[in-house]
């Protein structure tokens, strides 16, 4: 297993007893042990850390144990605490799992690991590896599958139609994520210009993009954009803008508006 890449699984947490068991309990029952769980905590005032200690005990005694690291301290938000967790992390690959998301069964890890065709050392392996996401209840239930699905290919044009990979599935290199920090200008959408920048990085580079064609995540329908979406639609056409030119961000709001009220 010494040649096969170590995935750290990043989860940002703040008061997030309420849906933290079934992270941890999604990322504990992994079958691929080379994973490094990463939580970073903006000093929990609930039972969040009760919580970890408890997930943190119970790793000793587990079949498949796996490396477990608690960063707990004052952050300036939420981005900032996922640059903090890009800085600090050990993986190969990393990737975020909020509280309350889960990854989508015992075998995601091993299933991304087997698409990558992995080589230790070497500089050219797969930029990014991406699949689909359910979305779930607050009980962790199946909803329905993301309306935006992932495209076969991967570019940087893919995203004019929206974040089509959900952030929770979306697993990069972390030498590259590193080179690519989240914007702290951005509060709500700062996820889609990341993925953006680590694209066209991969793309410059001619690095692979690897789409597993798995669903690899189940999405709690309840995050930081969804409680803002107003104001997060009203970011990202900013980001958009700036990635693509005025003309084609306003051409392509216009057209989310417009399917949004024929949906409705």
């Amino acid at each position: 297993m010494k040649n096969r890449p170590l995935i750290t699984i990043a989860t940002v947490t703040y008061n997030a007893g309420a849906t933290l068991q079934r992270t941890l309990q999604s990322v504990a029952c992994q079958d691929y042990p080379r994973i490094e769980h990463l939580i970073v905590d903006g000093r929990s005032r609930d039972d969040t850390l009760p919580l970890v200690q408890r997930y943190v005990e119970q790793n000793t005694m587990a079949s498949v144990p796996h490396s477990i690291r608690l960063v707990c301290e004052h952050d300036q938000g939420l981005y900032d605490a996922m640059n903090k967790a890009i800085r600090q992390a050990t993986g190969e690959y990393i990737v975020f799992l909020n509280a309350g998301d889960k990854l989508h069964t015992p075998q995601t890890i091993t299933r991304i690991v087997d698409s990558l065709d992995w080589i230790k050392g070497d500089y050219s392996n797969p930029a990014i590896a991406y699949g689909e996401t359910d979305i779930v209840d607050e009980e962790g239930r199946f909803i329905r599958h993301r309306r935006l699905q992932a495209p076969e290919e991967l570019d940087d044009r893919s995203f004019l139609d929206g974040m089509l990979v959900c952030h929770q599935s979306f697993y990069v290199r972390t030498d590259l994520a590193r080179e690519e920090p989240y914007n702290l200008s951005y509060r709500y959408s700062a996820d889609y210009d990341w993925c953006l920048r680590l694209i066209r990085k991969a793309r410059k580079r001619r690095l692979q993009i690897i789409n597993t064609h798995q669903v690899l995540t189940d999405y709690l329908n309840e995050g930081l954009t969804t409680r803002n979406h107003h104001r997060s639609l009203l970011e990202r056409l900013r980001i958009m803008a700036v990635h693509y030119g005025w003309p084609s961000a306003l051409l392509r709001h216009a057209w989310f508006v417009v399917r949004a009220v024929y949906k409705a």
